[in-house]
């Protein structure tokens, strides 16, 4: 039973490129409060966090890049080479970070928490949860998938998988195993089968929204069943510029969510958003040409901050075309306002802003709640 009176807690853990993160957002679809681990790990020792002159007074200034932020190439060095660096820096971060996870349970209103986190048993945290699961990809695979996604040579992705405790220490932990080697349908499927398991309280029955009216906007969000819809609907209106087919669509629900435009019943719409390390990011928006902006901007980003709200975001970036981003007023009206990258203030926010920015996009911000989690000390 997990520490958190009336929430039930999934610990998630697995090897590095095994595919946590994708399992994660699929439990996010399906109404869990997600928290990544590994992300508030990166927050607590960035240039502004509480970790940040612990790390530097115990490894030396050389760690720091020529804008006094850590290096991570540099620390990884150390860490990854070293076991007893690496020991040292984890009594560091996790008291930290368990704080972190401790503040967002508590404030979440969600009944089904889950944790991503690769050191989640070694760290303790394993301890505080009702269930562990494990997301499983045999290891030829993971050196793939981190060539592949994070532009590691072979030997560098060896080095990081030999770096971990092996995976069957955490296997032998689990109380649900999730094999990630094949189709995202088939990981899909195994989580919302689990899904249909955990136990909860029952939720009320909703009586279904009138019928739309002609013309009238309604936003709601998008689920791997819309996704040969979406994939459609974005190859029209982008003219073939972005052809996209339904596998596409689900292999983006692995790191994102649609919120869908309609208009009188009819998909007018579709806005790609996520929430990562407490920031959200808006990083897709297509509409079609006569979609009145004036009622749908504000809709739209009414629902983003809804659910934003609800995964505790600080803030909320949003990256516009130049088609887009000359509906200065709209989105004036919404909040948001353009602002350079460098002008955030907060590392997260500027590291999330350069991970997800679109060749050519026009970047706008707002904040959305003035206090943080994982604040200086």
């Amino acid at each position: 039973m997990s520490r958190w009176p009336g929430k039930y807690v999934i610990g998630l853990t697995g090897n590095i490129a095994t595919g946590k993160s994708v399992v994660r957002k699929m439990l996010e679809h399906l109404g869990a409060y997600s928290i990544d681990a590994d992300a508030l790990a990166h927050r607590a020792v960035a240039k502004g966090g509480p970790g940040f002159p612990v790390v530097v007074q115990t490894f030396g200034e050389w760690i720091l890049d020529d804008e006094g932020h850590i290096d991570r190439s540099k620390l990884a060095q150390v860490v990854f080479r070293d076991p007893n660096a690496l020991r040292r820096l984890e009594a560091i971060v996790h008291p930290l970070v368990s704080q972190a996870i401790d503040i967002l349970i508590r404030r979440s209103k969600q009944d089904v928490i889950v944790i991503e986190a690769i050191k989640l048993i070694e760290s303790g945290l394993a301890t505080g949860c009702d269930a562990i699961w494990v997301v499983d990809a045999n290891e030829e695979l993971q050196i793939s998938r981190l060539r592949e996604k994070r532009g590691m040579d072979e030997a560098t992705a060896r080095l990081r998988t030999e770096a971990q405790a092996p995976q069957e220490l955490k296997l032998r932990a689990a109380n649900v195993v999730i094999k990630n080697e094949d189709s995202f349908d088939e990981t899909w499927d195994q989580v919302q089968d689990l899904w249909a398991e955990i136990p909860r309280p029952k939720e009320p029955l909703l009586r279904p929204p009138p019928p739309p009216l002609p013309g009238e906007i309604r936003i709601r969000r998008g689920l791997p069943q819309d996704a040969h819809a979406i994939a459609e609907f974005i190859t029209r209106v982008t003219r073939g510029k972005r052809r996209m087919d339904r596998q596409d669509v689900m292999a983006a629900f692995g790191e994102k969510a649609y919120l869908l435009i309609e208009r009188g019943g009819q998909l007018a719409g579709a806005a790609g958003w996520q929430v990562e390390n407490l920031v959200a990011r808006i990083d897709e928006i297509y509409v079609e040409r006569d979609l009145p902006l004036d009622q749908a901007i504000p809709a739209l980003m009414a629902a983003v901050e809804e659910a934003a709200a609800e995964l505790q975001s600080e803030a909320a970036l949003l990256f516009l075309p130049p088609s887009l981003a000359q509906h200065i007023s709209a989105w004036r009206a919404a909040g948001y306002r353009p602002q350079a990258v460098q002008s955030l203030g907060v590392r997260a926010w500027q590291e999330a802003a350069i991970e997800s920015m679109p060749r050519g996009a026009s970047l706008w911000f707002k904040r959305l709640r003035e206090d943080r989690v994982l604040r200086p000390l």
